[in-house]
């Protein structure tokens, strides 16, 4: 028994034990409630705002031209500033997450939404996911074709229903039934995407079916993380997929603890190879290693991503933010597109290995 919770003798030779259960009862719950007892929740009375982005991992120079990095960088920007307008008015983690999300998925450059890339069949099949860290809850949709913002509908699966994960014809079915706007199939298409699902398939007929299009190249995903001035995290993530994916395939994206979660602790967002995310429950385990390891976040994340990934013969990248405001945004590819801002409403932007991004001011470990 803990040392505090032991009765006086006194008191024990007095009262019957009834009494003592509750007494022993009150002093545990109020030892508890203390922090005494088990793991304290992070601290949310003096919580900083927050928001970290990422566009994807595995982008290389060769990938852009100077027109198509600028505008990648200005679409970065402007998420960023959409998911600091919500924190900055006080809104719940979970708005500047979807704010930022949504601006990614209309942005043309990314794997997600209206830029997502082709199935085998030459369709545009997108997934995505939400999880509200104070509360657990999530929402998370796969292979949807209409929803012009999955990570809306992912919202609306949280929201709306007492489900957390909707696929497929269902899922679009529920998006008529909640409201979500739905736009023509051919909205997802563009050139770029299209020519590198015809790339793919020749080198498939060509028998080179594990091509760099199919591996770390153009597995492209967004996401973002969030810490509100209550203290409490959120994350989300939004997909297309990877290029020439077959029979349904879903990645680590919309599955919750792969390449999505958010508790009270941390909050993850994952891009790369989700076969391996899913395999090694990436998300969860930077939370877990950062709540029950006692790792500082930069530590977790780093050792999921950089050593525990690649050495299983994955590849990609993370976001990550914890309580206390730290973030971390490792990846093990030549680049990864990615921005963090925080209280002063100063957007910072990065695409390459080689960028320099700056750090923010140093939060507690």
């Amino acid at each position: 028994m803990h040392p505090l919770l032991q009765l006086p003798p006194f008191i024990n030779q007095r009262m019957d034990n009834s009494m003592n259960s509750v007494l022993l009862a009150g002093a545990m719950a109020g030892l508890i409630g203390s922090g005494v007892l088990g793991a304290a929740e992070p601290n949310a009375a003096a919580a900083k705002p927050m928001l970290v982005i990422h566009g994807g991992a595995g982008v290389e120079r060769a990938d852009l031209n100077a027109d198509e990095e600028k505008a990648a960088r200005a679409a970065l920007e402007q998420a960023l500033r959409a998911g600091h307008a919500q924190l900055s008015a006080g809104k719940p983690a979970l708005e500047a997450v979807t704010a930022a999300i949504v601006v990614l998925e209309d942005a043309p450059m990314f794997n997600a939404g209206r830029g997502a890339v082709f199935t085998h069949d030459g369709k545009n099949e997108l997934d995505a996911a939400v999880m509200d860290g104070a509360s657990l809850r999530a929402g998370a949709v796969a292979g949807v074709h209409t929803v012009k913002n999955p990570i809306a509908l992912a919202r609306a699966v949280m929201e709306k229903s007492k489900h957390v994960m909707m696929v497929g014809a269902g899922a679009e079915a529920f998006a008529k039934e909640s409201g979500t706007t739905l736009v023509d199939p051919s909205y997802f298409r563009t050139e770029k995407r299209w020519q590198q699902l015809q790339k793919a398939l020749k080198e498939e007929a060509a028998k080179q079916a594990h091509s760099d299009i199919e591996t770390a190249k153009h597995f492209g995903t967004v996401g973002a993380v969030a810490l509100d001035k209550q203290g409490h995290l959120a994350a989300g993530t939004s997909t297309g997929g990877m290029t020439n994916k077959r029979y349904g395939r879903v990645g680590d994206a919309p599955i919750i603890g792969a390449g999505t979660y958010a508790n009270a602790h941390c909050a993850v967002s994952g891009t790369g190879w989700g076969e391996y995310y899913i395999r090694a429950v990436a998300a969860h385990d930077i939370c877990a290693r950062v709540q029950y390891g006692g790792q500082p976040l930069r530590e977790a994340a780093e050792g999921v991503i950089n050593r525990d990934i690649p050495k299983a013969g994955g590849d990609g990248g993370a976001i990550a933010l914890d309580a206390k405001g730290n973030i971390a945004l490792p990846f093990n590819t030549e680049g990864m597109y990615r921005g963090w801002i925080g209280a002063d409403g100063v957007p910072h932007v990065a695409i390459y290995k080689d960028d320099k991004l700056p750090e923010p001011a140093a939060a507690v470990n």
